[in-house]
């Protein structure tokens, strides 16, 4: 099934409601979430993440930031906080970037205040982010990270 884009969910809410449907519901639904002292520390820890503008080649590594991703199939849309591309000898699961010649695979990571979590929810939003970027560019990917 593919969705409309009217019909479309926040990526974000992937992680919210993996970790507690009430949580995802007040964020998504009824639009009443106040920031703690946690919530605000991770704002400011996200600020240079969340700059699309800000991009950096160092050696064979592009690094992107808030990349607009989408799947129709599974019906979310959003960002990937980072997008690293790694220089690729072939067009196997690698992608072109237009400003940046030949092959790049993409890794994409996934930027989490304070520690690892018990529970799979930080997991479950990297790898829809995988399947975003698997449906809208073709390929697979094989790895993705989740830095704490």
């Amino acid at each position: 099934m593919l969705y409309s884009e009217d019909d479309m969910l926040m990526l974000s809410g992937i992680q919210h409601i993996a970790f507690c449907s009430r949580q995802w519901a007040l964020i998504h639904l009824e639009q009443q979430w106040d920031d703690n002292k946690l919530t605000a520390e991770g704002k400011i820890q996200h600020e240079h993440v969340d700059d699309p503008f800000y991009r950096q080649k160092i050696g064979n590594v592009i690094t992107l930031r808030k990349v607009s991703i989408a799947s129709k199939t599974l019906g979310l849309y959003g960002f990937a906080d980072i997008v690293e591309l790694y220089a690729s000898d072939t067009a196997t699961n690698a992608i072109r970037h237009p400003q940046y010649d030949g092959f790049w695979k993409p890794y994409p990571i996934e930027y989490k205040h304070g520690k690892e979590k018990s529970d799979e929810c930080d997991k479950v939003q990297l790898t829809a982010q995988v399947i975003c970027l698997e449906e809208q560019y073709g390929i697979h990917i094989e790895n993705g990270a989740l830095f704490y």
